[in-house]
């Protein structure tokens, strides 16, 4: 090939990239009405026929369709028998911090050390990742973008699913620090049979270097120094109540010694993430306030002699003790995979939620647990107009059909590389829907 021929062939492809560029919404400029939906409230309410109204950016209206009159100078949408939700919530995920998980250059979610507190997702936060607009056509319109690894990964922040750059796209800055709690046993490799296989001999010394770590981050909280710690800085928050700690732990004995050795130092808004064994100790978690961010549902049991579907009943179990919790999607191919958060809502109902109480488990229940349910998370008057529309349940995913979405009344471009590549092959085969 000639440079002639390459640089032109290079033209060609960056025209073509260029003319399926999605670019971010436009801050809402119009009033919008969405009419004869059935509308989602997110709280367990459901209206058969209903009206949203929302404008620059908040919801005006959200109720029967009887009880609204439609003016003229509003962009109507006419909804009937498609349904409308919240937009829904991602805790706990790498979305953003990943590409391409084979290769390293693209990963960005874990950094050297043990101990790294003042580690940000959010300067790492990537908005233009192509996955992103594959996760929103599912309905998931806010993530928790949070590191990975180490005993202390570093501090998430909260993004809606749109913008140019992280400025524009995060919603809440820093709100939480996370913590891995040490690991009670060893398992085998993803390879083997699910369980724990040997006890670790250093559970109590990692323990211990969070008893120390925590005893001091405390202590400099209360004082003031000449010199500036960064590390200490990012722990400030846990203990004015400002930012959240969430601890990743599995059995009943790590819960139990997180929530406890937390409490010894006053950290004051305690959330446990992955939580197997949470149905196991709802007492302590109920008498400190301590909500769960459930594993992800489709999963192994984690010990031999668990019921095969204790994963698949956790979510009903915490209900009926009256633990507020919330699904998550991560582990395995995750960034790519949230995508299926809504199923596992869905898998949640034919384990004994209702379809409204599964909802809640990604919407309102997350938006608690993150702290931004004043504003996210059930379609009521005075919040933010994050919410989509779709023409069958959203929990199912024979159904899920996300036709527009909204964020901050912001109307989504929903095309994405899927559907890009979608229509490129059905075109070349002749393929019709």
């Amino acid at each position: 090939m000639s440079i002639k021929s390459y640089i032109l062939s290079i033209i060609v492809v960056l025209m073509t990239t260029l003319v399926y560029a999605q670019v971010p919404a436009q801050p809402q400029l119009q009033k919008v009405v969405i009419t004869g939906a059935i509308s989602h409230l997110g709280n367990g309410t459901v209206i058969e026929n209903s009206t949203i109204a929302f404008e620059g950016g908040k919801i005006t209206y959200a109720g029967p369709s009887s009880g609204y009159t439609v003016g003229g100078d509003e962009k109507t949408i006419d909804a009937s028998g498609k349904h409308v939700y919240p937009g829904f919530i991602a805790p706990n995920t790498i979305l953003g911090l990943v590409e391409i998980n084979a290769v390293r250059a693209t990963r960005d979610f874990d950094d050297v050390g043990n101990i790294n507190p003042s580690v940000r997702s959010l300067i790492s936060y990537n908005a233009e990742s192509k996955i992103i607009p594959t996760i929103r056509t599912n309905g998931i319109l806010i993530a928790q973008v949070t590191p990975r690894g180490g005993l202390i990964s570093g501090t998430s922040s909260i993004f809606s699913l749109d913008g140019w750059n992280w400025e524009d796209a995060v919603y809440k800055i820093d709100d939480s620090v996370w913590l891995n709690w040490p690991n009670m046993f060893n398992k085998r490799g993803w390879w083997a049979e699910p369980g724990p296989t040997e006890k670790n001999d250093k559970y109590e010394e990692g323990m211990q270097v969070l008893d120390a770590y925590l005893a001091e981050a405390q202590a400099y909280s209360t004082g003031k120094f000449e010199e500036t710690d960064l590390k200490m800085e990012a722990m400030r928050g846990l203990f004015d109540g400002s930012q959240r700690l969430f601890i990743n732990a599995s059995f009943a004995k790590e819960i139990t010694d997180a929530i406890l050795l937390t409490k010894k130092y006053g950290v004051k808004n305690v959330v446990i993430v992955g939580g197997e064994d949470s149905w196991r100790v709802t007492d302590i978690l109920k008498d400190n306030n301590v909500p769960v961010i459930v594993q992800r549902l489709h999963e192994l049991p984690g010990r031999k002699d668990d019921d095969i579907d204790i994963t698949f009943k956790l979510p009903k179990l915490l209900h009926n003790a009256g633990i507020l919790y919330c699904l998550n999607y991560a582990g395995d191919m995750e960034a790519m995979g949230v995508r299926n958060l809504p199923f596992t809502a869905g898998t949640a109902v034919a384990y004994g939620l209702t379809k409204e109480e599964a909802l809640q488990s990604i919407t309102l229940n997350a938006a608690k647990i993150l702290g931004v349910d004043k504003t996210l998370g059930t379609l009521e008057q005075g919040k933010d107009a994050t919410l989509f529309i779709s023409t069958g349940d959203a929990l199912d995913m024979r159904t899920n059909n996300v036709e527009a979405a909204f964020i901050q009344g912001r109307q989504l471009d929903l095309t994405n590389h899927q559907k890009e590549l979608f229509e490129k092959y059905s075109a070349k085969y002749g393929f019709t829907k």
